[in-house]
Formats: structure tokens, C-alpha cells, sequence
């Protein structure tokens, strides 16, 4: 081959590898990748990863931004992975920019154990988060349940002040989407939550013509079924949203003791002015957390999560 060819066909492989996009689903050991084109009609391409990325132990996620190749049978290849600027490894979602948690007043029975555990792993992510409250229609026998009113009261009673944003929705009769929808603008954000809480109903809602699958709540176990089984990337407007598998459990094995008592963003805050540095805030003396417990400043709700969680990663830590 003449200099002149081998030049020719460098310069023609640099300008496919050049292809940038998003992955917006994985699925089947299949990556599918946006171009560069952000509107409606920008094509997605199947693409396989290159082999070197499972010799690395990298896994492309959805979210990620990438340059890759097509193959002569209009498929491609996930030539490189650009610099992440977060990364959830439940759900696997890559670029996330904000979390909105989803979770029902009532079918399933509002779990502030587990939204504590949501928050934790979004804190240790470095992602801001956003608190939904689905299903604020669910009505009995005409008239909304006491239960319903003492969950939605609790969560903006203690998480409010926290400064987490709260919002009320309810997906059959349309209220609260408008103020979702507009707050999702820009951002890449990922939906998560406990299973049956109407994650997909609310999405179906935000995007008409959607049509997610979606489930009833089980009456015997109360819980809700998967209906999501793999993570997506769905355009809204002016802004990505991941839809993801619902989960009812999370583990804390990536995380240390000290990363624990940083996702609960109180403790963050007075950690410094606890006497001994490394404190657990469990029986040190000097201990600002448990001051602040003991005078009142401090939710107990959220401070007896923290001990369950602390006992959880510790339990962790010695089976591994």
C-alpha cells in the first residue's frame, strides 16, 4: 500500500472513531448509542464495546458519553468512554445530575427506612436529590386515608428542612407534573425507588404517548412488580430521564463508616465540631451529633436509621 493510501485510510478510521453519542439503553450485552444530534429524530445505533474494556473490568453504562465506530453492517463499536462525572452503581447509570426518589403516600406504605438508604447512596454520589411523593390520589372509600396525610406531613416535616426539595404528585389525575417536569429541564436525572410506587406511571404521565409498561400493586405481598428491566434513557423536553428497575433493597458493602455518616447531610454538617476526628457519633464523648439528638435538633427517625445502617455495613464488612 503507497504513503498515500496508508495516510488516506488513517485519516478515514480517525474520522469514524470521531463519532460521539450517549448511550441511552443497555440491553443484552448490546450498547445503544444517540449521535451527537440531541433532537427527537437523532439516530441510535446498536454498538458492541470493544474487548479491551472487559480486560480492563470498565463496563459502559448508560449515561455515558462516547466515541464510536460504525461496521459495514450498520452496527457499531464503542470505541472509548469519556471522563465520568458520576457514577450509580444501583441503578448502573453514568452523568447522572440529579435523583428524583420516588415514593408512594400509601400501596406500598411509605418506608422511611429505605428513602434514608436511597439518600445515602445518592449523597456518597455527589448527586443532588429530589424527593417525589407518587400516588397522592389514592383514595378510600372517597376520602383520603389518615395514613396518607401523616406520610406526606412526616417527609416534608423532616426532609424540608434538610433542604431537600419535596413534591406531590399524582399520575391519574395530573397534578404536580407540570412543577416535576419543569424542574427535570436540562438535567440527566435518574428515577429511582421502591418497586410499585409508580415510577413508570409518572413517566407515562410527564411524556403522553410514552406508554410505559406498567403494574397493580400485589394486595398479598404489597409490592409492586418490576416492570422496568433494564436502564434507558427517555427524552423529556428539554431534559434525559433514566427509568430504571425498581429495587426494595440496597447494600452498603461500597461504602466505609465514614461515607455512611456523609450521606445523611445533618451529620455531615456537625461532624466538625466533634470532638474526636473519625467520630461514629454512637458513644464518643463530645460527640455533636448526639448532642444535637439529645436536645431535640436532630430527627430520631433519621438518627436510628443511621445506627441500623452502621450495624448493616458492619455486617457487611465481615462476610466479605
Amino acid at each position: 500500500m503507497s504513503k498515500q493510501a496508508k495516510k488516506s485510510n488513517s485519516s478515514n478510521n480517525k474520522s469514524v472513531a470521531q463519532l460521539r453519542g450517549t448511550i441511552v439503553k443497555a440491553l443484552s450485552g448490546y450498547y445503544y448509542v444517540r449521535g451527537g444530534n440531541d433532537g427527537p429524530d437523532a439516530a441510535t445505533v446498536q454498538c458492541r464495546a470493544r474487548g479491551i474494556f472487559k480486560k480492563k473490568g470498565i463496563s459502559p453504562l448508560v449515561g455515558d458519553e462516547v466515541f464510536y465506530s460504525l461496521t459495514e453492517n450498520g452496527e457499531g463499536t464503542v470505541e472509548e468512554i469519556l471522563p465520568r462525572s458520576s457514577e450509580l452503581i444501583r441503578p448502573p447509570v453514568a452523568n447522572v445530575d440529579l435523583a428524583i426518589l420516588v415514593f408512594s403516600v400509601t400501596e406500598p406504605a411509605l418506608n422511611l427506612q429505605l428513602l434514608d438508604k436511597f439518600l445515602v447512596h445518592i449523597e456518597h454520589a455527589g448527586i443532588p436529590a429530589v424527593l417525589c411523593l407518587s400516588k397522592q390520589d389514592l383514595e378510600n372509600d372517597g376520602l383520603e386515608t389518615e395514613e396518607a396525610r401523616a406520610a406526606a406531613a412526616s417527609v416534608n416535616r423532616i426532609y424540608r428542612p434538610l433542604g431537600y426539595e419535596v413534591y406531590g404528585t399524582s399520575s391519574r389525575l395530573g397534578e404536580g407534573i407540570r412543577p416535576l417536569q419543569e424542574r427535570l429541564t436540562g438535567h440527566l436525572a435518574v428515577f429511582a425507588g421502591q418497586s410499585g410506587v409508580g415510577k413508570s406511571s409518572l413517566l407515562n404521565a410527564i411524556v403522553p404517548g410514552l406508554e410505559l409498561e406498567t403494574n397493580e400493586i400485589s394486595n398479598r405481598l404489597g409490592r409492586g412488580k418490576h416492570t422496568t428491566r433494564h436502564v434507558e434513557l427517555i427524552q423529556i423536553g428539554g431534559g434525559l430521564v433514566a427509568d430504571t428497575p425498581g429495587f426494595s433493597q440496597l447494600d452498603f458493602t461500597e461504602l466505609g463508616i465514614e461515607d455512611l455518616a456523609y450521606g445523611f447531610v445533618e451529620m455531615r454538617e456537625l461532624s466538625p465540631d466533634c470532638k474526636f476526628r473519625g467520630c461514629t457519633h454512637v458513644s464518643e464523648p463530645g460527640c455533636a451529633v448526639l448532642t444535637a439528638l439529645e436536645a431535640g435538633n436532630l430527627e430520631r427517625s433519621r438518627y436510628d436509621h443511621y445506627i441500623l445502617f452502621l450495624a448493616e455495613l458492619k455486617e457487611k464488612k465481615r462476610r466479605y
